[in-house]
């Protein structure tokens, strides 16, 4: 009898798919992107090396307090809009954009949106 995926393993093998396809360097680093159900987390990441650079979540106590009467899309754009803030601090403006194996719709595109209203190019 046929067992059915459940929909994060699903995700997952679709992730490491695009995976094989996408890497982030020092010059054009991945913006990676986790989606749970209460938050949403983003980090920019150098795979040569192995290292994060900049990272932003909903957990943080400064962004926790901004989205404290918004819903999760609005959320997740703030969480865009910090990350590219910190990586502009850090001199980063390309990037690479790793959606996760999430469909690019909803909190993920939010969060992309927000991430290219605060100044990072993919």
């Amino acid at each position: 009898m046929f067992k059915k995926r459940d929909r994060n393993e699903v995700r997952v093998i679709r992730h490491e798919r695009v995976r094989k396809k996408i890497s982030g360097t020092s010059a054009r680093p991945r913006l990676a992107v986790y989606r749970s159900n209460a938050h949403i987390y983003a980090q920019i990441i150098d795979d040569t090396v192995g290292n994060t650079l900049v990272a932003a979540s909903t957990v943080e106590k400064a962004i926790a307090e901004q989205i404290a009467e918004m819903d999760k899309k609005g959320a997740a754009q703030v969480v865009g809009k910090a990350i590219a803030e910190r990586a502009r601090e850090k001199g980063i403006t390309e990037v690479v954009f790793d959606r996760g194996g999430y469909i690019y719709t909803g909190r993920v595109a939010a969060l992309a949106a927000g991430a290219r209203e605060g100044g990072l190019n993919f």
